[in-house]
């Protein structure tokens, strides 16, 4: 990678390696986030691979097959599931292979002679169990893990292009243009956005751009306050003074100059932003102000633990995937924090 080249940027990653805990937090964390945006091949109630009469089908990424695609007498979708057995039990040459999870997450799975929830059982594959709809648990939280992951991700894209431009022009230009938007942000940051939400939602059904904009459209305020600090110190350095001098203009003086020594102040936030978006999109789920039903989401899940706490696969599920992800998230800020902390490795005389 050529930004290891950069003496300081290969300090800063081999500090942030010798914190052995955030860095595997890291590694672990990068890969459940890219297993989930793969969660079609890990949880879903069609085959990644089935062989019928010598030909082979995809339907976990192909079109629907009816039934008699394979011979059975009816036209819509087969259940897998048993058409898996159905093939051990002739015995042939047909086989399939289904995902580990063998259930998608808005099928709903009812067993005979019992009532939702399900308690966990490796005999009917629900391993973590069902929800109140007979919908499987462990299916909803990596899928629910995705949703969540994709909206604190974006958030934090969003937030930081407004939150840091704004934070720049106003550490830059100072003066008036600063007093205006500090009242300005004053005043946005007292406006309580779950109202708006909840108005919004009496109006219309939020689903995810919609929470995703009144979010953002409240959240880019924490940012710009850390940004204006760091480009009022950033702008009284030698270096910006002798740019102006030789003719800079702003633009290049912000992006080539400020912006790469002001980076430690938008790494280290990082990944408490992506933290506080999953626990934010999870808050309002619970509350009933989130995505729309019947989406995979956590807040959800832990609405039905709480209400049936009878039923302690569904509250302990959630709450321990909660717990796991932002644990992780927390070792990998701490890591970070040390690995760009100047006065770590600073010595005064």
């Amino acid at each position: 990678m050529a930004w290891l080249r950069n003496p300081v940027a290969k300090k800063r990653w081999q500090r942030f390696r010798e914190s052995r805990r955030g860095y595997v937090s890291a590694w672990i964390l990068l890969t459940l986030t890219t297993l989930s945006f793969a969660a079609e091949l890990i949880a879903n109630n069609r085959p990644l691979l089935l062989s019928y009469q010598g030909e082979l089908y995809f339907p976990s990424f192909s079109s629907q097959y009816s039934g008699r695609d394979f011979g059975l007498e009816f036209d819509y979708e087969p259940n897998y599931r048993e058409l898996q057995q159905l093939f051990a039990q002739r015995g042939g040459s047909d086989w399939l292979v289904m995902p580990p999870v063998p259930f998608g997450p808005l099928e709903t799975d009812l067993i005979t002679g019992d009532f939702p929830p399900h308690a966990p059982s490796f005999a009917s594959r629900h391993y973590l169990g069902t929800d109140t709809s007979g919908r499987d648990v462990l299916a909803r939280l990596i899928y629910g893990f995705r949703t969540a992951m994709l909206f604190s991700l974006i958030l934090l894209l969003f937030n930081y292009a407004v939150g840091v431009a704004i934070g720049c022009m106003m550490g830059y230009w100072g003066g008036r243009f600063d007093l205006i938007f500090q009242r300005v942000i004053e005043i946005w940051s007292n406006v309580p956005f779950l109202y708006v939400i909840m108005i919004v939602a009496s109006v219309i059904t939020p689903g995810f751009w919609t929470l995703l904009f009144i979010m953002a459209f409240f959240g880019w305020t924490g940012m710009t306050w850390y940004m204006r600090t760091a480009t009022y110190k950033e702008v009284s350095r030698d270096y910006v003074m002798a740019a102006r001098a030789l003719g800079a203009s702003g633009s290049r003086i912000v992006f080539r100059h400020i912006l790469p020594n002001s980076v430690s102040t938008l790494i280290t936030f990082v990944p408490f932003s992506v933290a506080s978006g999953i626990t934010a999109l999870t808050a309002l789920d619970y509350l009933g102000f989130g995505l729309p039903a019947p989406t995979p989401s956590w807040g959800e899940l832990l609405k039905q633990g709480t209400e049936n706490l009878e039923s302690l696969w569904l509250v302990g599920s959630v709450v321990s995937a909660m717990t796991l992800i932002l644990m992780l998230v927390a070792y990998v800020g701490e890591a970070i924090r040390d690995a760009y902390d100047p006065r770590k490795f600073s010595f005064y005389e």
